[in-house]
């Protein structure tokens, strides 16, 4: 009989370099995948709504029958293929990082590949989604693959690195991902994990505007505000968007507890769909189509200081609140930032038509921020995607007086309150038996 040749070890020292060399390539693969997903993602999501917007054109009543039957069709395939692609897409990377056993299935490709596909489903419905959130559950998915195919081990930093990589594709606003990896994903901040961070964040970033271009998500927005108003402006803005941005927040999770309690609706997902899809058709139509889709479209509008319906943020927050509520795919990100540009059209009646741009802008980092209670990443999307660092100073002010604002109407954190759908549920310990009487 031969004898087995006996192992050759490897040096500790070389089998750490082969692993930081192996987290290195999975990183800068997963992030330039991230980075080409999210653009494809934006094109298909683009096309959907446009298709939707092009049938309401010629048969203005067809979202009556539309738009319910996707919000239908959406919850059940979400609920028989993919349960854990529901909703955002941020709650459940919270969930992966809160959870030590990380659940796999809420970071698969199938979840992302599901994710993608019903969002873009959704928006032909018309419904008031965005992308941003599925992009951050798509680039943890993606992020992951990439680590287990080059052998890398999988943990949380790499999560919020994909994470933060999704923030920054969907938007083209690298700082913003760090920011929001720090404030939302991240519970202990390591320099390790910061390197990670980073490197994913800038390369998808630059791939995706290395394919689209050097664009800014919502125009070159060059709007200032001279002291005196500022000093109203940031303050008011901070403080009433901030309370809206919370009272948002409260009532989805408010909304949500009661369904669950409710004999009605708590067991019948698809019927809960279907009110809440009849209820965004219907806004819909009475605003003349001003809430379908993620809100894109009327917010750059108002940002370029153009006037928009004064409507526009109460339907639009009627809107998403129904569409969050009916469980389907979809992000929060953009209709945010779009209620927040009705709020902040309200406000220019108060200051001078000069200044429409800069309060619009006030009104929309507030709004974000009361809602999402990230004062930093709402600031640095809102600088970045308008190209603007004028108002910097201004928008920080009203980001941190809203971030108060909003903690003072909804104590809870909105995607943290949502994390718990997709957290292991915790059985109740048992009661310890009565004494004997002696």
């Amino acid at each position: 009989m031969s004898r087995l040749r006996p192992r050759i070890p490897i040096p500790e020292r070389l089998s750490q370099e082969m692993g930081d060399w192996r987290r290195r390539v999975a990183t800068l693969a997963g992030a330039i995948s991230i980075g080409i997903v999210a653009l494809v993602f934006a094109r298909a999501g683009d096309l959907a709504l446009h298709g939707f917007e092009a049938l309401v054109a010629k048969w203005v009543w067809l979202p009556i029958i539309l738009t319910p039957a996707i919000f239908v069709v959406c919850a059940w395939l979400t609920r028989v293929a993919a349960p854990e692609a529901a909703g955002s897409g941020i709650p459940q990377v919270v969930a992966a990082v809160r959870n030590e056993s990380q659940d796999d299935k809420l970071f698969a490709l199938k979840s992302g590949l599901a994710k993608i596909s019903l969002t873009v489903l959704a928006l032909f419905g018309g419904a008031s989604v965005g992308r941003e959130g599925p992009t951050v559950q798509v680039g943890a998915a993606i992020m992951t693959t990439t680590h287990r195919i080059a052998g890398a081990s999988v943990r949380r930093s790499v999560l919020i690195a994909g994470g933060a990589a999704g923030v920054s594709a969907a938007f083209n606003t690298p700082l913003a991902g760090i920011a929001f990896a720090i404030e939302e994903l991240a519970i202990a901040y390591e320099q390790r994990m910061a390197a990670l961070v980073m490197g994913a964040v800038i390369i998808a970033g630059m791939t995706a505007q290395g394919i689209a271009g050097n664009y800014t998500y919502f125009g070159s927005i060059e709007a200032t505000l001279p002291l005196h108003t500022v000093i109203v402006a940031a303050p008011l803005a901070g403080l009433v968007g901030g309370a809206l941005g919370g009272l948002f927040s409260r009532a989805l999770i408010g909304m949500r507890g009661r369904v669950r309690a409710s004999r009605l609706l708590g067991n019948r997902p698809i019927v809960l769909a279907l009110l809440c899809g009849i209820v965004v058709a219907a806004i819909g139509i009475a605003t003349g189509g001003l809430t379908w889709g993620t809100g894109y479209e009327p917010a750059r509008v108002a940002l370029e200081g153009e006037t928009v319906s004064g409507w526009l943020g109460p339907a639009k927050f009627a809107a998403t609140l129904a569409t969050s509520l009916s469980g389907i795919p979809g992000g929060i990100f953009a209709p945010s930032l779009a209620v927040g540009a009705g709020f902040g059209e309200w406000l220019t009646w108060l200051f001078p038509a000069d200044s429409r741009g800069a309060i619009v802008m006030l009104g929309m980092v507030a709004y974000f921020t009361g809602v999402v209670r990230a004062p930093l990443t709402a600031v640095i999307i809102l600088t970045e995607t308008t190209g603007n660092i004028g108002l910097l100073l201004p928008l920080f002010a009203a980001a941190l007086l809203a971030d108060w604002a909003g903690a003072m109407v909804c104590r809870e954190r909105l995607y943290h309150a949502l994390a718990r759908d997709f957290l292991p549920k915790t059985e109740p310990e048992p009661e310890a038996p009565a004494p004997k009487p002696a």
